[in-house]
C-alpha cells in the first residue's frame, strides 16, 4: 500500500508539450524546452508543491497515456508548460480524464530576444529553431479554445520563465491554493451540541459543506467531553496550568479554581480531538438542567483557543460556515480568528470588530489576556474568557455565505488592523479600516447576505482566497 502522503503538500501534475514533427528539423530543440520544462518543475518543487513531471508530451499517443497516469497519480491540479507550438490533440488528452483546472504556463525562456544576434546567425533554419524556443504564446488562443470548447477549467500565467516575480508569484499563489483545497478535501470538521435558538443566518446545509469543500462533518456529543473531562488528572491538571501561564497574559484576578477547570476541559478537548482527527470545531451548547455538561461548556474558552492556535480553529455559536472560513484561513498562513461586528467608530472611520469565546492566540498583537467574567453574555454560565485584538498591519475578512439556492460564495475584504482603544471586556477585540470607509464597507459588506460571524487573518491574501475559489468552483467576492 502507497504511504498516505502530508495533507499540507499538492500534488501537481505537469507537463510540457511540442510538436513531434520539429525535432528532426531543428536538432537540439527538443532538448533546449525538456531543460526548460525540468526548470519549472524544480520551481514548483520549492513552492511547495509534490511535482508529477511527465516531461514533454508531444504526440497525441503520448497525450492519451499521460492522461492515464494523472488519473492514477491522484494530482489535485495540472500545470500545462506551454515550451513551443504544439497541436491541443497533444493537450486534451491528457487533461481531459482527470476532470481538474489546468494552469496555463506561457512562460518565455527570456524577456525579449536578441534580434541583432538572431538576424545575424545567417543561418534560416537555425533561425526558425531559435524562434520556435521562444513561441510559448502561439498555441495558448487554440488550446484555450478547446478547452473552452470541452469545458476544461483553465487560468493563465504569462510572462517568463526567469527574472519575473510577478509571475513566479501567481505561480506560487495557485500551488498555495491547491495545498489549501487539498487540505479542506480531507478535512475533518467536528459539529458539537446544536445552534443557538433563534440565529437563523447561521443555520447551514451539511451536505453542501461536503459538496463544495469535500471533508468529513463528525457530530460530536458533548456527553463525550464531559465523560473525557473525567479521566483527566490532577498532573494533567497542573501542567495545563502551566500552559496557560505560559500561553497567556493571565490576569491577577483569575481564581485558581477556575484556571483548573478551564485546564480539566482544554485537556479533555485535546483528547477528543485526537480520538476523532479533527481538524476544525464548531460547537454551542447549552447544558441547562445537566451541571456537568454546562460545567464542560462554560469552561471551554482557553482549550478552544490553544486549539485554535495550533491549525486546529473552533468557532463558537455551532458556527459551521465560519468554521469553514477560519479553517481556510489558517490553511493559508492567515491564522483566522472568530469575529462579528462590536460597533462603529464614525469620528475615527473604523469598525469595531470582535467575539466572545476562543481567539486566535497566534495572531495577537502581543499577549492575550485572560479575565474572569462574571456572566457570558446571552449564555448559561460563567468562567475565564480571553481578550485580544489581532495583529496591527494588513489583514483579510473571509465569509463562507450559503445564498437563497443553497450554493456557497465566498466573500472577502482587505483592511487594516490599527491602534487604538478598545472595549476591554473580556472578548477579542479590533479596530479594522477599510478604504473605502467605515460606513462604505458596512454596506458594501452587509448587501450581500453573509452571518454576521466572519474569520480574520493577517495579511492580504483576496488573491489566494479567489485560486481557491477558482479551484473548487466557488464563486469570490471582494469587498475592498
Amino acid at each position: 500500500m502507497d504511504k498516505p502522503r502530508a495533507y499540507a503538500e499538492p500534488k501537481i501534475g505537469l507537463f510540457g508539450i511540442g510538436l513531434d514533427a520539429y525535432w528532426p528539423q531543428f536538432p537540439g530543440l527538443e532538448e533546449r524546452l525538456k531543460g526548460y520544462a525540468q526548470q519549472v518543475a524544480q520551481k514548483l518543487e520549492r513552492a511547495g508543491a509534490q511535482v508529477v513531471n511527465l516531461g514533454l508530451i508531444d504526440t497525441p499517443e503520448k497525450a492519451l497515456t499521460a492522461g492515464h497516469e494523472f488519473r492514477r497519480a491522484d494530482v489535485d491540479l495540472i500545470f500545462l508548460h506551454v515550451t513551443t507550438y504544439a497541436l491541443s490533440s497533444t493537450v486534451l488528452p491528457v487533461v481531459r480524464r482527470a476532470k481538474l483546472p489546468v494552469i496555463i504556463l506561457n512562460l518565455s525562456p527570456s524577456a525579449t530576444i536578441d534580434y541583432d544576434w538572431f538576424n545575424g546567425v545567417g543561418d534560416r533554419t537555425k533561425m526558425t529553431g531559435e524562434w520556435l524556443a521562444y513561441c510559448q504564446a502561439c498555441p495558448v488562443p487554440e488550446i484555450a479554445n478547446v478547452f473552452n470548447r470541452c469545458r476544461i477549467p483553465f487560468f493563465q500565467v504569462t510572462g517568463t520563465l526567469e527574472d519575473d516575480p510577478v509571475a513566479w508569484n501567481e505561480i506560487k499563489q495557485w500551488v498555495d491554493a491547491a495545498r489549501v483545497a487539498h487540505i479542506m478535501e480531507h478535512n475533518r470538521l467536528g459539529v458539537m451540541g446544536h445552534y443557538y435558538g433563534g440565529m437563523l443566518d447561521i443555520y447551514s446545509d451539511l451536505t453542501q459543506q461536503c459538496a463544495h469543500f469535500g471533508g468529513h462533518i463528525e457530530i460530536i456529543e458533548v456527553d463525550e467531553l464531559s465523560a473525557l473531562r473525567r479521566q483527566v488528572s490532577d498532573s494533567e491538571i497542573k501542567a495545563r496550568v502551566a500552559d496557560f501561564r505560559a500561553s497567556f497574559d493571565v490576569q491577577p484576578d483569575c481564581l485558581q479554581e477556575e484556571l483548573e477547570r478551564a485546564a480539566r476541559t482544554s485537556v479533555a478537548l485535546d483528547r477528543l480531538v485526537e480520538v476523532h482527527k479533527l481538524g476544525s470545531l464548531a460547537y454551542y451548547y447549552q447544558g441547562t438542567g445537566n451541571p456537568e455538561n454546562e460545567d464542560a461548556v462554560s469552561s471551554i474558552i482557553l482549550g478552544t483557543s490553544l486549539l485554535t492556535a495550533r491549525g486546529i480553529p473552533v468557532a463558537g455559536e455551532y458556527e459551521i460556515k465560519n468554521a469553514q472560513a477560519m479553517k481556510i484561513m489558517d490553511s493559508f498562513g492567515a491564522g483566522g480568528s472568530f469575529t462579528e461586528y462590536y460597533a462603529a467608530d464614525f469620528a475615527d472611520e473604523v469598525l469595531l470588530m470582535g467575539h466572545d469565546g476562543p481567539g486566535h492566540i497566534a495572531i495577537a498583537e502581543g499577549k492575550t489576556k485572560v479575565r474572569p467574567l462574571q456572566v457570558y453574555h446571552g449564555k448559561v454560565g460563567r468562567g475565564l474568557s480571553v481578550e485580544m485584538s489581532v495583529r496591527h498591519g494588513p489583514v483579510t475578512l473571509l465569509s463562507v455565505i450559503q445564498t437563497v439556492d443553497g450554493r456557497l460564495k465566498l466573500l472577502m475584504a482587505e483592511g487594516e488592523s490599527v491602534a487604538g482603544p478598545i472595549l476591554e471586556i473580556g472578548n477579542t477585540n479590533s479596530r479594522y479600516r477599510f478604504s473605502i470607509g467605515v460606513r462604505n464597507f458596512m454596506n458594501e459588506w452587509n448587501m450581500h447576505g453573509p452571518a454576521h460571524h466572519c474569520a480574520v487573518g493577517v495579511g492580504h491574501i483576496a488573491s489566494k482566497l479567489k485560486k481557491l475559489g477558482a479551484l473548487t468552483a466557488i464563486d469570490c467576492i471582494q469587498v475592498c
